[in-house]
């Protein structure tokens, strides 16, 4: 006589299984979904996101910025940022008596600021 061992699968087993891994599955697909549509949002283009977005790039460059987790391993750039810097004056030149006035007050204090903080880092 032979001792055959019958392997007895719970089918009930299977079905959850397939069911959860489906489910997670979804669950994945929309969170990545919802991320790209979140990256992929932009604000409107307007004045004041440029003056933002130079003057970010010249903070940036003056390592004044950096990205979480990065502070201690960025590079100063310090020709960089002055080149930031002189393309707002540039703006602030070519610009000026067709921009509002809260455009002209970001635009002013913006290049304030990011010479203060030129003058600073240069120095150290």
């Amino acid at each position: 006589m032979t001792d055959e061992k019958k392997i007895i699968i719970d089918q009930d087993w299977k079905k959850e299984a397939k069911a959860e891994k489906e489910k997670l599955s979804k669950e994945n697909k929309e969170s990545q979904e919802s991320s790209d549509q979140q990256s992929q949002q932009l604000p409107d283009a307007d004045f004041s996101v440029l003056v933002s977005m130079l003057s970010t790039q010249a903070l940036f460059a003056m390592g004044l910025v950096a990205p979480e987790g990065m502070e201690d391993k960025i590079k100063k750039d310090l020709k960089l940022a002055q080149f930031n810097i002189d393309l707002l004056a540039i703006i602030e030149e070519k610009t000026k008596g067709n921009l509002s006035k809260e455009e002209e007050e970001l635009l002013s204090g913006s290049l304030s600021q990011l010479r203060m903080a030129y003058v600073t880092v240069a120095e150290k």
